[in-house]
């Protein structure tokens, strides 16, 4: 009786129609696409003919087809349309000529004539003084004639070629002091320097007996006045990287000198504006013979007031709170307190300088600087170290900044620190592999990670580009990582710049909208100037 219940009938009936009506549906989605396939199943010739007919250049599509088992990181992406359309003559290349050989040692932002300008009070003038918009060359610095490709690490930290940086001054002006010597067609450093004539190793090795250089604790340095940077190009083999800087003045090569030696160096004065560094960013800073002493006007220092600076900057160091460590012949070794906790405390001695009040001490670029001492970052205990304690190399590599770790920088936490290290670990080895496999001639390099993407809107990216193609050496490298779109405007720019690049594939694969691109800066030289002439 139950089995034959109107409301049992009624659920069959319900059922039978369900399936009916997914049958349906079923049937017609196969019957689409069995029409589908047979409406586009024409023959390749058509297809062939079709593309032809539409003025496509296949040529480049059947290449990479026909060698499928390339790895992406090596194949070169081409993301040009390749019709014969005139519209696309608008993307033409703008091809940038070679600027005058009277511009092979142009710094723009190091200008001696446009430094005349500003006030040479404190040497204001011998600081950075860009150009402005109307000012910016767009032609390409040429290197000098016969340049050639500097001598690989270690060879470069004895010798450069002549015809790399045409200058013999420091070689006649400094002989006696034993910086620089002329050997044909190649200078040669001997290591000496104005406190060091048994040479930079040997100085190193009497600073090492003061103070340890090899336990890990001093990874960064200063060089104040660095002359060839001898100092600094013997450090690296003790695991220290030094930062050379030294003004544009009558020796004008001697960071020049540095970085053709592979030493890090840069143009710079302390003069009235703060370097452009963070901070506790070195672990040592370094003056021999206090070339350049650390207080107002010890730029304009003379053999004959070296006494009396002396006394001054020894005066200066106690107001600032550090403490002498030790003192052997002629070197002196201070060293900054841990924290500020007694430093406050002897403000009631020491009225000037005062703590800084309202100062952002990670402030750098175009900073003023003030007569007061930058404070260091509170602490509970005397015995603490403001700011935290930084791991010693190389653990100091990986290991998470106190920066971080107290969360004093925005935005960047400990995690997104590891997660940082781990991509770049996999980038660098990417970056391996595509140097190796593309261009095994590489000796400088740069990294663009992004950055047109953040400046492409707020300023011209062209001279960006030419800017850095003037401090790349010939064959020197540069990477960029950035979007398709940025990439390609980027390439159109440097095919007239004398680059040879590629697009290639983000390291995770090619479905990542980020791309690589890998561009050379061939080599070339200017014309010497009686050339030019004729």
């Amino acid at each position: 009786m139950a089995n034959g219940s109107p409301k049992h009938h009624h659920q069959l009936e319900a059922k039978r129609k369900r399936l009916t009506w997914i049958a349906g549906v079923s049937g017609l989605c196969v019957l689409f696409y069995v029409l589908g396939a047979w409406q586009h199943s024409s023959p390749l010739t058509n297809l062939t003919q079709s593309i032809t007919k539409a003025d496509c250049d296949v040529s480049n599509r059947a290449a990479v087809s026909s060698n499928p088992s390339t790895s992406s990181s090596s194949v070169a992406l081409d993301f040009d349309s390749h019709h014969q359309s005139q519209i696309n003559n608008t993307t033409s290349v703008n091809e940038f000529p070679p600027c005058d050989m009277s511009f092979s040692e142009y710094t723009p932002c190091q200008d001696t004539q446009r430094g005349r300008k500003f006030d040479r009070n404190m040497l204001k003038y011998r600081e950075r003084h860009c150009p402005t918009k109307d000012e910016l060359l767009l032609c390409l610095i040429p290197a000098p004639p016969k340049y050639k490709t500097p001598f690989k690490w270690p060879q470069s930290r004895d010798y450069a070629w002549y015809d790399n940086i045409p200058h013999k001054e420091l070689s006649i002006e400094k002989a006696v002091q034993n910086w620089i010597q002329v050997e044909g067609d190649r200078f040669r450093f001997p290591g000496g320097g104005t406190m060091f004539p048994r040479g930079a190793d040997a100085y190193i090795d009497d600073i090492n007996e003061l103070i340890p250089l090899t336990d890990g604790s001093i990874r960064t340095a200063i060089d104040t006045g660095c002359g060839v940077a001898s100092w600094g190009a013997y450090l690296l083999k003790r695991d220290i990287i030094s930062m050379s800087f030294a003004p544009r003045d009558t020796h004008e090569a001697q960071v020049w000198f540095a970085l053709e030696r592979g030493v890090p160096g840069m143009i710079g004065i302390m003069a009235s504006q703060r370097l452009p560094y963070p901070a506790r960013a070195f672990d040592m800073a370094h003056c021999s013979r206090c070339l350049i002493p650390w207080h107002k006007y010890g730029w304009e220092r003379t053999q004959e007031d070296l006494k009396q600076e002396q006394d001054a900057i020894e005066d200066v160091a106690k107001r600032l709170c550090w403490t002498k460590v030790v003192e052997k012949d002629d070197l002196s070794v201070w060293q900054k307190p841990l924290n500020h906790i007694d430093c406050i405390a002897s403000r009631k001695t020491y009225k000037t300088p005062h703590i800084c009040k309202s100062d952002n001490p990670d402030a750098g670029w175009y900073k003023e600087m003030e007569v007061c001492i930058t404070p260091l970052p509170e602490v509970s205990s005397s015995d603490e170290v403001a700011g935290g304690a930084v791991e010693k190399w190389p653990a100091r590599a990986f290991a998470i900044p106190p920066r971080i770790r107290s969360g004093s920088i925005p935005g960047i936490t400990a995690e997104k620190f590891k997660e940082d290290n781990n991509l770049w670990k996999d980038r660098v080895t990417n970056y391996k592999h595509i140097m190796i496999s593309t261009y095994p001639r590489t000796y400088d390099l740069i990294h663009a990670g992004g950055v047109f993407s953040i400046y492409q809107d707020r300023c011209d990216i062209t001279h960006i580009l030419l800017e850095m193609d003037r401090i790349l050496r010939p064959e020197g490298t540069v990477i960029f990582r950035d979007t398709v779109e940025v990439l390609v405007k980027i390439q159109t720019i440097t095919n007239g710049m004398r680059w040879k690049s590629q697009i290639m594939d983000h390291e995770s694969g090619p479905f990542n909208p980020e791309k690589i691109l890998v561009a050379v800066k061939t080599y070339w030289t200017g014309e010497k100037k009686r050339k030019q002439k004729e």
